[in-house]
């Protein structure tokens, strides 16, 4: 992960900036560049090397009057490059990212429609001023705000725009900003005509294009490695890296030290993968002491996304202390894309569609932010096989009647897409899910449960709830807790996040009053 930064404007100037940026630091450790093109106009990047590695890839990238700094991956960037060699653009990085500049004075805002890319850009144009353009998921960060004076500001994280912006505020994914304007080029949630087929063709074209997607990721100039929960959709990715790849991954879990629920999963996988895989313990102590980093670190107060962090922001910082990786694959957003455990109780097809199209949509304020945080903030490089244009496209289009459980297994097409040719133990293929968050251990949920009930004893919970705004409120003494860490850092600015993540309440057997899927009717064997 890479750190971009883009203001014009007097609120602050460079000594400011370059104190600002030191907040982000850990985003791009390997190098840092700020310029000033013109009076009053800042861009900035700190560099995470992946593709590219040497001086050369640094940014900002400079052509013809404009200048870019990206976060991102371009996929496919080298036939991108081949043919705008071709035509006489002269490349003087192996950076994937160049490509942005030149294509954009090619084809201007036209070309963001057309990148296969999970990217935040900004570019500067002499005749248009700042454009910014973040990819149609949201899996790269961006954020914006406005001075005083009014004049906008860009950044990867929220914490480099708080000191002198109003209020910090996502991006929307799959829009571009030009002339004042946030202009949508591409709604990925949004379904124009169904996709129908036979279970065996759907699985067929699931199987096919997620093999495509992992491929494409496994393009690296620096060591990749694997996320392994012991799940189905971590396993799926490292079966298919492994195949590809043609020689053992490394993997990597976490668990509580007295109750971890994936572990032995993991190990089976990857004991099944031949994959040379390690296995990280943590305790309740680590999970209390690390909790405020992670919270500022994630700048969200949401408590699905904070529990599921703990143990990806404990496992990536092991990684990263104790290894020579830096890119890692991971395996979110399959179920905004299948379903969760309480997608079981959509009443109908119609109502499971909207809830999975509204849960893609507002991915970039959940999941992916932690994929992203947990990753980047070890100076670590996140990478979403499930992510990937083509097949969240198609996934979201596929019939939901079909997407339904109406097998007696959640995410069935997935399922059934790699249930021949042996890529995982049936165990695996076909086990129930745990989230994330319950997997590591249920002791970790409890002990921050019990943690935050000690901590406001006697308390009046009630009081204390309404000193918050309606949207946002928080309802138990965990939420309270992480409100009350958010405030600490981003005070204000609670409107970063769209509210709490919690299973749809208008659904029968979804009326509860924790977002963990053990508290639901049809979590059955998920916690074995």
């Amino acid at each position: 992960m890479c750190t971009v930064f883009a203001y014009r404007g007097s609120a602050i100037g460079l000594p400011q900036i370059r104190t600002i940026l030191e907040r982000t630091r850990r985003r791009g450790p390997d190098s840092e560049r700020v310029i000033s093109p013109e009076d009053g106009l800042f861009l900035a990047f700190q560099r995470l090397s992946i593709m590219g590695i040497d001086e050369r890839g640094m940014q900002p990238f400079a052509y013809k009057g404009m200048y870019s700094i990206t976060n991102g991956e371009i996929y496919g960037f080298r036939d991108i490059r081949r043919k705008l060699e071709a035509e006489g653009y002269d490349f003087h990085s192996d950076s994937d990212c160049e490509t942005i500049l030149y294509l954009y004075g090619k084809y201007h805002e036209k070309m963001f429609a057309m990148l296969d890319a999970e990217y935040a850009t900004v570019i500067y144009d002499r005749e248009e001023g700042l454009v910014a353009a973040r990819d149609p998921i949201g899996i790269r960060p961006l954020f914006y705000g406005y001075d005083r004076d009014g004049m906008i500001a860009f950044a990867s994280e929220a914490c480099l725009l708080t000191p002198f912006c109003r209020e910090a505020i996502p991006f929307p994914p799959g829009h571009y900003y030009k002339g004042g304007e946030f202009i949508c080029y591409r709604d990925i949630s949004s379904v124009k005509a169904y996709a129908y087929g036979t279970v065996d063709e759907v699985a067929g074209n699931i199987r096919e294009k997620l093999i495509r997607a992992v491929e494409k990721r496994l393009d690296s100039d620096t060591p990749v490695a694997f996320l392994l929960s012991g799940g189905l959709d971590s396993s799926l990715v490292c079966s298919i890296a492994s195949r590809i790849l043609g020689k053992p991954i490394h993997t990597f879990s976490i668990g509580m030290d007295r109750d971890p629920i994936d572990s032995k999963y993991a190990e089976r996988t990857a004991r099944f993968l031949g994959a040379v895989h390690t296995d990280v313990t943590m305790t309740e102590k680590d999970v209390i002491s690390i909790l405020p980093e992670v919270i500022e670190s994630l700048a969200t107060y949401d408590i699905t996304t904070i529990r599921a962090s703990i143990g990806m922001f404990l496992l990536c910082r092991y990684i990263h202390c104790h290894t020579e990786f830096r890119v890692l694959l991971t395996g979110e957003v399959s179920d905004e894309l299948f379903g969760y455990k309480y997608t079981d109780f959509a009443p109908n097809a119609e109502e499971f569609q909207k809830e999975s199209q509204k849960r893609v949509h507002e991915l970039y304020a959940y999941d992916v932010l932690r994929a992203d945080r947990c990753i980047a903030d070890n100076s670590l490089e996140a990478r979403v096989p499930f992510g990937d244009l083509d097949f969240a496209s198609y996934v979201l289009s596929i019939d939901p009647e079909m997407k339904m459980n109406r097998y007696g297994h959640g995410k069935y097409l997935l399922r059934k897409a790699f249930e021949e040719g042996n890529w995982l133990p049936d165990d695996i293929l076909w086990r129930e899910k745990a989230a994330f968050s319950d997997a590591v251990g249920h002791s970790m949920a409890d002990g921050l449960k019990a943690y935050a009930a000690r901590r406001y004893e006697g308390r009046d919970l009630e009081a204390e709830y309404r000193r918050y705004p309606e949207d946002g409120r928080p309802f138990t003494p965990e939420s309270l807790l992480y409100r009350e860490i958010f405030e600490r850092f981003y005070p204000g600015q609670h409107r970063m996040i769209p509210g709490f993540w919690m299973p749809n309440s208008s659904w029968p057997g979804c009326q509860v009053s924790d977002p963990s899927a053990r508290v639901l009717a049809n979590y059955g064997k998920s916690g074995e």
